[in-house]
């Protein structure tokens, strides 16, 4: 007998326009493995994603930029169709930023985990989660919001150059304005001129103190909080590769015991009274002191890493917990490894050391990763002329069907830790 309540379907809902991002795929793998229906609310041309076999049904979106009232009525669309309550999965900030503010109109339709509705806007915003960590003196990177071009210089000097300068709030940056969620600044004019894109951005920004990578200094926290508060389904990784180096998604990561990052988990948790799913990016200082970068509530991209021996991760035990069915207790496998094949390509050729998931390629769901061959091939060889084209006359490559793939300079942001 199956440990899920299969007659719950999963809906995951999906609202940045990324068609590699390999989160969305764990989180239809892993249901559908156990049985669970999947329905997927993303973009699917040209996503390898739509793929997988354990897909049940694919829907259109909301319009990038929609407001909470519009994510609702494309839910209740979908609510529609499944025609039976479901368990809701936003796979983005935007979306679980909509989902957590309208969570009354979606309860008669969606199984959702009971959390006050200003937590997960407060967590995302950079600007309040600062604020936040300084309340509860969890150690994060030196940070001020400046009121004007002169408190952004000002600022600069105070903190040391370099310095990070982000967004309050990524998720709405507008495209094609070439601004990033997070920037490394080399001077205060740099940051005075970033202030006065502040109306463009959409949000206040945040000037923070750099801390220096290093070797194993990158670590991220994934759990999901039980009805309790528990906190089940993940544990602590460390960042053996990022994409961008230095700066950017988890490329391969490990799964290694971290007591005081999980410390410091468990009690943002319990002050905030967190119930759901969470992924928190830490970098360890020249202290030792490991600092709160982001707080997304929402599954992390690399989430299957912490798979344990039962087979429990963050998205079933969601699944599990609001079908009120026990989560099984598994035992931690700490060194399985996780690798980005798109991001990590040699590593992930080379023989696995122990146990190890890709994050497109699999025995048992093959087409995901015949489609990331295909797609990521046209989509570099037109990257490749879109940099060389001018200087080279000979004519370039057919346009490939499929949308811009997340290179360096066009990740989505909520794939992408913070720079720090």
């Amino acid at each position: 007998m199956s440990l899920f309540d299969i007659r719950v379907p999963a809906v995951l809902l999906r609202i940045d326009r990324n068609p590699f991002h390999h989160g969305t795929l764990g989180a239809v793998r892993s249901l559908g493995r156990a049985g669970v229906d999947v329905h997927v609310i993303a973009e699917s041309d040209g996503s390898p994603v739509s793929a997988s076999r354990f897909v049940g049904q694919s829907h259109p979106p909301p319009p990038p930029g929609a407001c909470a009232d519009e994510i609702v009525l494309a839910l209740r669309r979908v609510a529609a169709r499944v025609a039976r309550p479901a368990v809701l999965v936003p796979m983005d900030d935007a979306s679980a930023l909509a989902v957590g503010a309208r969570r009354d109109a979606l309860a008669p339709s969606y199984l959702l985990p009971a959390m006050a509705a200003r937590v997960p806007a407060q967590v995302a915003d950079k600007s309040e989660l600062a604020d936040l960590c300084a309340d509860l003196n969890v150690p994060y990177p030196s940070t001020i919001v400046p009121d004007s071009p002169a408190e952004a210089t000002t600022a600069a000097w105070r903190l040391g150059l370099p310095l990070i300068a982000k967004w309050s709030r990524p998720w709405l940056l507008p495209a094609g304005t070439g601004l990033r969620s997070t920037a490394l600044v080399g001077s205060a004019r740099e940051a005075r001129e970033l202030f006065h894109r502040s109306g463009e951005a959409g949000s206040r920004l945040l000037l923070q103190a750099f801390l220096p990578p290093g070797p194993e200094s990158d670590w991220f926290f994934h759990g999901y909080a039980d009805r309790t508060g528990a906190l089940r389904g993940g544990g602590t990784g460390v960042k053996l590769l990022a994409w961008p180096r230095g700066a950017g998604l988890t490329a391969v990561g490990r799964w290694t015991p971290n007591p005081r990052v999980t410390a410091l988990a468990d009690r943002l948790v319990t002050e905030l009274g967190y119930r759901g799913i969470l992924d928190l990016d830490f970098r360890r200082g020249p202290s030792g002191r490991y600092h709160l970068l982001d707080f997304n509530p929402r599954p992390g991209a690399q989430f299957r890493l912490f798979a344990d021996s039962a087979g429990l991760d963050v998205v079933r035990a969601l699944h599990l917990d609001l079908t009120h069915r026990p989560l099984p207790a598994g035992r931690p496998l700490p060194g399985r490894e996780f690798v980005v094949e798109n991001y990590a390509p040699l590593t992930a050729l080379r023989p696995a050391h122990g146990d190890r998931e890709l994050a497109w390629h699999s025995p048992d769901d093959p087409g995901p990763g015949r489609a990331l061959r295909r797609l990521w091939t046209r989509h570099a060889a037109r990257r490749l002329w879109t940099r060389l084209g001018p200087a080279t006359p000979a004519a370039p490559p057919a346009p490939a069907p499929a949308p811009p793939a997340p290179f360096p300079s066009d990740l989505s942001d909520d794939e992408k830790a913070s720079r720090c």
